[in-house]
């Protein structure tokens, strides 16, 4: 009878990690370019006259084809929304975003699930 309790914990345990895999950022990262999929650069500051700048985001955890969205933040006022699909388990995406001179100031990058639950923030500063 312990066996069979045993077995049905160890049973549990496992279909509940299951099911709680979940969409994660396991790297994000501001860049001033991509190149074969990949950020050329990773950056924390940088000028604001640069012109455009991406985030670049590796998704992980996807169990089917979704989506996640990109939000651009310059002094918590939502400058750009990018919605981006996301296509298997492993999966590397980015969005861009112009930026004017007088926009220096702190910005930041909120990634968001489908459901709108925030998993990943990636700050930066135009200087």
């Amino acid at each position: 009878m312990k066996r069979i309790f045993l077995l049905l914990v160890c049973l549990m345990v496992s279909v509940s990690f299951v099911y709680a895999a979940e969409l994660q950022v396991a790297d994000g990262t501001i860049t001033t370019a991509i190149e074969n999929q990949m950020p050329v650069d990773r950056i924390e500051s940088y000028r604001a006259d640069f012109g455009k700048l991406y985030c670049f985001t590796r998704i992980v955890g996807a169990q089917d084809n979704t989506e996640v969205t990109h939000v651009w933040y310059y002094e918590d006022e939502e400058m750009a929304r990018v919605t981006l699909s996301i296509g298997s388990a492993d999966w590397r995406t980015y969005s861009s975003k112009r930026f004017l001179p007088q926009w220096a100031g702190h910005w930041k990058v909120v990634v968001l699930d489908s459901d709108q639950n925030v998993i990943g923030e990636i700050p930066f500063v135009l200087e």
